[in-house]
């Protein structure tokens, strides 16, 4: 392990504390950098991400997508947890601390914007950073690909209509602009120049070798990442921590629960661990570009359902890596492949 993942949890502490302190010291980069923004997208951030997806993509094999069906089990239990469990535990938790726990320190009005804002998260599987957490737990880069292929598909069809149940309204309307340049950014464009790398390289052993290269761009791409996430809400960690801390709350249990969930499915339906930890991980993160776009559309800039929204992106890099690791450290109590 390089310097950078040995100690890639200090890394993120550290770039957490940096861009609360860039977001406080310098306004004006930070604003720069959120101006750079199209369809909900910030450009700045997707660069970054893009550049950790494309090492991974570098591993994928067309010719291993004829094996993908002989594995059906990794991609059932995703699909069961992101559309059957995910949106209805999260709305359900939502409830349950805003309308009854925090009850005595959350307006009523703020409450039922909080509550909209983690609905939105959770009817939203990740699309883009859910292959870094691949990448870090050594996932199967095909099989991952596979999954979020299918996730989107579902999500064009069943995220209107899940969201809309569950907040009680009728006029969501799917930000498309936000859908469809994200799945170019993090997926297309990186998986065609991840085809054209491995094409000039040639040989598997080459792949390899460029692809233990690359790796330390991909987790220093990660550490940036989150310094800029932080960047860009800094001022509002300060002012509103109190509300940060209780937002939180029912994400960290949501994220969790769901990967205790779907982890213990695919142990127990045997799953090999290079798809199983994908497949717990895939549901625990989230589409946050999605969720912050319909969040602003719905209930506006400054509402608190936007703050929700954001408050899950801040708190997914920490959660993720302490579920990475717990996936990593628990390996072995797969059954080894045949």
């Amino acid at each position: 392990m390089n310097i950078f993942e040995k100690y890639l949890s200090l890394w993120i502490a550290l770039a957490m504390v940096a861009g609360i302190l860039l977001g406080n010291i310098a306004p004006v980069l930070v604003t720069a950098i959120a101006a750079a923004e199209v369809a909900s997208v910030n450009l700045v951030v997707a660069v970054l991400i893009w550049a950790m997806v494309y090492p991974m993509m570098v591993g994928v094999d067309p010719r291993s997508l004829k094996n993908v069906a002989k594995q059906p089990r990794g991609l059932m239990i995703t699909l069961v947890v992101n559309w059957l469990i995910k949106p209805f535990s999260m709305a359900a938790l939502a409830v349950l601390f805003f309308q009854y726990i925090f009850a005595p320190w959350i307006q009523p009005e703020d409450a039922m914007q909080y509550i909209a804002g983690l609905i939105l998260l959770g009817a939203a599987p990740c699309t883009a950073m859910v292959f870094v957490w691949s990448q870090l737990t050594r996932g199967d880069e095909t099989y991952m690909l596979l999954q979020v292929s299918v996730n989107d598909l579902i999500m064009v069809i069943a995220f209107a209509p899940i969201v809309a149940f569950l907040l009680g309204v009728t006029d969501i309307t799917v930000p498309w602009s936000t859908l469809v340049l994200s799945v170019l950014l993090f997926i297309a464009l990186p998986l065609v120049a991840g085809l054209i790398t491995r094409k000039r390289l040639g040989s598997e052993a080459a792949i390899e070798i460029f692809q233990a290269r690359v790796k330390p761009y991909s987790v220093v791409g990660l550490i940036v990442t989150v310094m800029i996430l932080f960047g860009l809400q800094g001022q509002v960690i300060v002012a509103k921590p109190f509300i940060i801390v209780l937002i939180a709350v029912p994400i960290i249990l949501q994220s969790y629960g769901i990967f205790a969930i779907a982890y213990a499915a695919a142990f127990a339906l045997k799953v090999p661990h290079r798809i199983a930890a994908p497949c717990a991980l895939i549901g625990t993160s989230n589409f946050f570009e999605l969720a912050v776009a319909v969040a602003i559309s719905l209930f506006g800039l400054n509402s608190g359902a936007a703050l929700a929204t954001v408050v899950g992106v801040l708190v997914e890099v920490p959660v993720m890596l302490t579920l990475v690791a717990f996936a990593n450290r628990t390996r072995e109590k797969f059954a080894p492949e045949r």
